[in-house]
């Protein structure tokens, strides 16, 4: 098999580029079809019809959000509560989208525009991998967003029309879907023993901050400190 050097990437057609985001976004795929089925099944025992739950998981595209969304929802919290705290616990991406930025230059505003509506934790990890690689582009990167929206959205369907079939999705052990998805992405992701240390690091902070910080703002937290102890360290 051929392998594609950093500076052939670019000259690929927008289709092939297209094509090797999406293969580069088949494990996001894998890993997205069982949490989203998940995610259906729960919509669905808070009251969400299963059209009502697609759509939910075609527009938003986020998924620790859309499972705090539906816990708050569930526990009788207002509108006006369940966005503050989707809102909170999805400032992450506003690092995610400033980390990428500087490799989509050539990008026009609109094309970045739609690149960060794909942004997730998982097609984040793919990109920023391939863009040090210096393999990435625009297209590529919209595959991988492309690839890994569809594997949410089928899920969420096959779990909202299979919602009275599973019953309990704990049963199956569904909940370690999205810690099993992060831990490979930090397998593939850590080069040396010095990332392992800041990846346990942000991990520690993480449990930390969830047992003396209100609400969700450990998840801002921990990544943050850990980043900047990241970036002090480094020589």
């Amino acid at each position: 098999m051929s392998t594609i050097k950093p500076e052939q990437s670019a000259c690929l057609s927008r289709r092939a580029q297209l094509i090797r985001g999406a293969k580069l976004g088949l494990p996001i795929l894998l890993g997205y079809v069982p949490v989203g089925m998940a995610f259906g099944i729960v919509a669905r025992q808070v009251g969400f019809t299963p059209p009502q739950a697609v759509i939910c998981s075609a527009t938003a595209l986020a998924g620790a959000g859309q499972f705090i969304a539906l816990s708050l929802a569930k526990s009788g919290a207002t509108a006006f509560t369940i966005l503050v705290a989707t809102g909170i616990v999805n400032l992450r991406y506003v690092l995610f989208g400033a980390t990428l930025s500087p490799y989509l230059k050539k990008t026009p505003p609109l094309g970045r525009a739609m690149l960060a509506y794909t942004v997730t934790d998982e097609t984040f990890a793919v990109n920023i991998d391939d863009s040090r690689k210096g393999m990435a582009t625009g297209f590529s990167m919209a595959g991988v967003g492309a690839i890994a929206w569809i594997g949410w959205v089928i899920g969420t369907a096959l779990g909202a029309l299979a919602a009275g079939l599973i019953g309990d999705p704990n049963q199956w052990g569904v909940q370690f879907a999205m810690p099993a998805m992060f831990t490979a992405l930090l397998v593939a992701q850590a080069e040396n023993r010095r990332h392992v240390v800041i990846g346990a690091c942000a991990g520690a902070l993480a449990f930390v901050g969830m047992l003396i910080l209100p609400g969700r703002w450990y998840v801002i937290a921990a990544p943050m400190i850990a980043a900047a102890i990241g970036a002090v360290t480094e020589k």
